[in-house]
């Protein structure tokens, strides 16, 4: 059937008005072994990783336009598996279809109502496609279902590489030497710290989890030039600090806006304004960054309270 200029999956399935899964791809690769066509579903992509470990080759790669044209004469796009002189591996969702389209070798041009066995000879059938959600899990039979992730640690098995340059050896039951088999692990911290921050942040900036903060309190003083209300902040600062707490004191030149935004963008768990007209009242304002609630409390409580706030905090979980 004559499709004019429809080469890719949606353009042919739509001129024809097919679904893409009615669609068989025909790839062709180029490997250390030869060529070889790979066939998967038109909703369905192939994983050259898989075609590699089938065919035991060193390597795979799609083959050139000038490749394609000369061993099926026809352009990218047009490709199909009749009459191809080169072996051809099949994805396992192929072996059910009938009646399905494929590219007719020609220019312009797709077959339809092709079968397997009938029109097209199959070398060998394997597992070729990329996962994709909602296919069944070959272990349990399951949907797969597909969620974000980060490396965040690893484990390697080293083997015997570098403990036989190191000689190191051991002893076995039999009294034999023998290399140690090594291993290796690792965590990283630079990359638990990009994870927190994926997980935990809104449009002002980071939220740390209180577990995981460089600081877990700062002290924002609301004026600098304020000579009892700075004595209040170093001091309760002081406090804090020679009480285990992580705290960071703000004591820069800047207006309460500044701070107050600046702490939200770094993210500290919790934040000790003192203000004016609050210290006047002996009281001092607790902000919960998380979730912006605020908390008064008399200035001699605010070692106690903030230390129950951050033993809550550390008893939460940390989700990554």
């Amino acid at each position: 059937m004559e499709t004019p200029g429809k080469k890719t999956v949606d353009e042919v399935t739509q001129f024809l008005k097919v679904k893409p899964e009615d669609l068989v791809k025909t790839l062709i690769f180029e490997t250390d072994q030869g060529e070889v066509a790979a066939l998967i579903r038109g909703d369905h992509e192939i994983n050259e990783s898989k075609l590699q470990k089938f065919l035991g080759c060193g390597e795979v790669n799609l083959a050139s336009d000038d490749v394609v044209l000369k061993l099926t004469g026809a352009p990218k796009g047009f490709a199909g598996p009749i009459g191809l002189s080169i072996k051809i591996i099949a994805d396992y969702s192929i072996e059910s279809m009938v009646d399905f389209v494929t590219g007719a070798n020609e220019q312009d041009t797709h077959y339809i109502n092709v079968n397997c066995g009938r029109d097209v000879n199959v070398d060998q059938f394997a597992d070729l496609q990329v996962v994709t959600e909602g296919d069944l899990c070959p272990r349990c039979g399951k949907s797969l279902s597909f969620s974000r992730g980060i490396e965040v640690g690893h484990i390697f098995k080293l083997g015997t590489k570098y403990s036989e340059s190191l000689k190191a050896t051991y002893l076995d039951e039999n009294d034999r030497e023998r290399e140690i088999v090594m291993g290796c692990y690792g965590i990283g911290v630079g990359r638990t710290a990009a994870a927190a921050i994926e997980q935990y942040h809104d449009e002002d900036g980071i939220i740390w989890p209180i577990s995981i903060a460089p600081f877990q309190v700062i002290v924002v003083p609301v004026n600098n030039k304020n000579k009892p209300l700075m004595e209040t902040a170093e001091g309760i600062y002081r406090l804090l600090s020679g009480n285990g707490v992580e705290v960071l004191l703000d004591d820069r030149d800047s207006t309460p806006g500044i701070k107050f935004k600046d702490a939200d963008l770094i993210g500290i768990p919790l934040r000790l304004t003192i203000g004016e007209k609050n210290l006047e009242k002996g009281l001092i304002e607790i902000r919960r960054r998380k979730n912006g609630e605020t908390t008064v409390v008399k200035k001699d409580n605010v070692v106690e309270t903030v230390s129950a706030m951050i033993n809550e905090g550390m008893g939460a979980s940390l989700r990554l």
